[in-house]
């Protein structure tokens, strides 16, 4: 019963986090390809890989967000996820290191794209757009903690990754509450 959960949550999370990784980059993790191990935990390197991405992601929206946005609450929001982002990276950076995985140094051209469309995005609809981006970012990074936690493949990163699930479900959160304010 454990494995078609694990499985499932995976496969969502590779389908969010498919909005900060590149397709045609380096090889895709392993999570994203497989959704799991044969023995049904998440994988190190899917996780090293989908985190790393959607932080420098983050961090990367939220400096756009800063300038960009037109909502108070959003630019705050923005800043916010400058600096909790940024922090995750730090604390999550000295453990990946050890996993010997390879980390990613740049957005895949799929983040780029995004970045892009921040940038261009007209006043009138970055707020939304951006708050639409976090909300798939967000998703996706939850969903991949969320699922390394429970069943990933090393127990020393497993409560590294259970301890960024609440901050993540915050963002998250906190991105629905904007979204309904602009409505």
């Amino acid at each position: 019963m454990k494995l078609p959960v694990l499985l499932a949550a995976a496969a969502v999370a590779a389908l969010s986090l498919a909005a900060v990784q590149d397709a045609g980059a380096a090889p895709k993790p392993k999570a994203a390809n497989a959704a799991a191990n044969p023995n049904g935990t998440e994988t190190t390197e899917g996780l090293v890989t989908g985190v790393t991405l959607a932080d420098m992601y983050q961090i990367e929206a939220g400096h756009i967000a800063q300038a960009k946005a037109q909502s108070s609450a959003v630019k705050d929001f923005g800043k916010q996820m400058v600096t909790e982002h940024t922090a995750m990276s730090n604390q999550m950076k000295h453990i990946f290191v050890a996993t010997n995985t390879k980390i990613p140094t740049e957005l895949g051209a799929r983040g780029k794209r995004m970045i892009n469309d921040l940038n261009a995005a007209t006043p009138e609809a970055f707020d939304k757009l951006y708050l639409s981006q976090q909300l798939s970012a967000q998703s996706g990074e939850l969903t991949l903690l969320s699922a390394y936690a429970e069943g990933g493949e090393s127990s020393d990163i497993r409560p590294a990754a259970a301890n960024a699930v609440p901050k993540v479900k915050a963002h998250l959160a906190k991105v629905h509450e904007l979204q309904a304010e602009l409505k």
